[in-house]
């Protein structure tokens, strides 16, 4: 098998990323302004605001922190300054990155006030920002990436030759000794019993099932008559996907023929070993690829047939289409385009090679279409009401 190495960055807890961010962290939404403040005085940073983190519980609170705490331990950011309203929950987030070894250093606006605030953690920014910057790259192997994997705005040329491009990487990855994580819980309807049954053991697909059932049982409780305007949405429907069924199995496509995964994954949750991971995930895009960016994804592999425009700030998103069409009046959004498949001048195996070939420049340093773009959408998923 051709060997697929790249120069990356090994993070003091031996993970390996494929960029170097200095990384301004909002604890809470009424934290974004003193962020962007400081990411606009400090070149080089990179800010995330998002509109959470006050007076959620439960579950909701316990995701909440994985997301928040996961983004500072990315192996795609080399430290962080967080800055958050209240001194307790702003430690609780430091510390949490902090386990990684990274440095991470926390500011409080309570009692400090907006300037007085931006003013040190600015003066923070500037020195890791500067010590970032002489972090030095080494050689890294397709071993230690961890690649996250989902489609979007899919129509028949996804599930026909886009989404089965994905599988042939991701086996070829998996053989490498790569991981892996899959997920989109409630567009695997129709198809659920295909994936409990490409377990590598019965406790992960009775899992696995759980998880499905579980997610399905949520929507069939609150939709309305019908889901007509989400699953199929209405592109898809434009794309030729006219029910959930026909949806899920070309998007099952992705984990290819052969490689069985490990195991269920909360959202957000680190994979707990290398190779393929099932991940209960919302279907909605920037949710989704946040999840994974927050468990520890380095690349993310993003099929579509229609066209999406998705990225996120933290983990490069690989943009892959079958469509002609698409490949050609959204071309800037297309990293890869296999849409000769469907025309017979390329088979599945050579645009897995091609895929992987991708991936390898990504790591190597290579700017995706959305990063070139500027496209940053980071959404945290929220489950339930604020107390």
């Amino acid at each position: 098998m051709k060997q697929y190495g790249f120069m990356g960055y090994r993070r003091e807890n031996g993970a390996v990323g494929v960029r170097n961010h200095v990384l301004i962290l909002p604890l809470d939404d009424i934290s974004n302004t003193a962020c962007e403040a400081v990411a606009h005085v400090i070149k080089g940073t990179l800010v995330v605001p998002h509109s959470y983190g006050r007076l959620q519980f439960g579950e909701d609170l316990e995701l909440y922190w994985r997301i928040i705490i996961g983004a500072g331990r990315n192996p795609n950011v080399a430290a962080v300054v967080v800055i958050g309203i209240e001194p307790l929950w702003t430690e609780k987030v430091v510390q949490g990155i902090r386990e990684t070894g990274k440095p991470a250093w926390g500011f409080s606006i309570e009692r400090n006030g907006d300037l007085k605030t931006i003013e040190q953690a600015s003066r923070k920014a500037m020195e890791y920002v500067q010590w970032a910057s002489e972090i030095p790259k080494v050689e890294c192997s397709m071993d230690e990436l961890y690649v996250s994997i989902k489609c979007g705005e899919s129509d028949t040329t996804s599930g026909l030759a886009a989404n089965p491009t994905v599988g042939e990487a991701i086996t070829k990855l998996v053989e490498m000794g790569a991981t892996v994580s899959f997920g989109e819980t409630s567009e695997i309807t129709g198809a659920e019993h295909v994936v409990r049954a490409r377990a590598a053991t019965k406790e992960a697909g009775d899992e696995f099932y759980r998880v499905w059932s579980e997610y399905n049982d949520f929507i069939n409780a609150n939709k309305t008559s019908d889901l007509s305007d989400s699953q199929p949405t209405k592109g898809n429907i434009a794309g030729g996907l006219t029910t959930i069924e026909e949806k899920a199995f070309g998007n099952v496509q992705k984990i290819g023929k052969k490689v069985t995964y490990k195991g269920v994954l909360k959202p957000a949750e680190a994979p707990r070993g290398k190779g393929l991971w099932f991940m209960d995930t919302s279907s909605a895009a920037a949710e989704a690829v946040t999840l994974w960016m927050a468990s520890g994804a380095a690349i993310h592999l993003f099929p579509t047939g229609q066209g999406n425009v998705i990225g996120n700030p933290i983990t490069p998103v690989i943009k892959l289409s079958a469509n002609p069409i698409t490949c050609k009046t959204m071309s800037e959004h297309i990293d890869l385009d296999v849409s000769d498949i469907l025309q017979g001048k390329m088979t599945l195996e050579q645009a897995g090679d091609a895929l992987l070939g991708t991936i390898q420049r990504t790591a190597g340093g290579r700017l995706t279409a959305a990063e070139a773009l500027g496209h940053v959408e980071f959404v945290i998923t929220k489950l339930y009401r604020s107390a």
